[in-house]
């Protein structure tokens, strides 16, 4: 079934000259871009929306599975929210629209688990990866993980018209 989705390249990949070398996983799976939005500086308001504090316990909990020390996992989540938003910021973003055949799963699978320490080898995060979930919880920051990509299709609808709003 033909859907799309949204993956945003994120400060970090764009640091590290990888948005060519990304994109062109996606493509090489039969992806699509259908469009694509270089923000310069995400709006504060965007960030709240895509990442609003209802999602801070499901993060604090993901968090938990490689730092046990986290005792309140919607306090945690909080911070981790705070550290994302501010990491979102630090640098220009690439929000981009694909399309194709079952592209949401695709995509997650392309992209890799949350963690580039633990994600498959042979995904972008695993291969280009060099942060993890543990190293940024022991340091006070967000985990740079390249990508952002969205779940399910409820979430990419959603998403999708946050970032491409017309």
């Amino acid at each position: 079934m033909y859907q799309e989705t949204l993956v945003i390249l994120k400060p970090d990949a764009l640091e590290r000259n990888l948005a060519g070398a990304i994109i062109d996983r996606y493509e090489r799976v039969g992806l699509k871009i259908v469009d694509m939005r270089y923000y310069r500086k995400v709006d504060e308001a965007i960030l709240r929306k895509h990442y609003p504090d209802s999602m801070a316990e499901g993060l604090g909990k993901k968090a938990q599975l490689t730092a046990p020390g986290i005792i309140d996992p919607v306090t945690h989540g909080m911070k981790v929210l705070e550290r994302l938003r501010k990491y979102f910021t630090r640098n220009p973003v690439l929000a981009i629209r694909f399309g194709g055949e079952d592209a949401i799963p695709l995509v997650r699978k392309v992209t890799g688990y949350t963690d580039p320490a633990t994600a498959e080898k042979g995904t972008i995060r695993g291969g280009f990866g060099t942060d993890s979930i543990a190293k940024s919880t022991a340091e006070g920051r967000a985990c740079e993980n390249l990508i952002h990509a969205s779940g399910n299709p409820e979430e990419a609808k959603a998403e999708l018209a946050l970032w491409f709003p017309d």
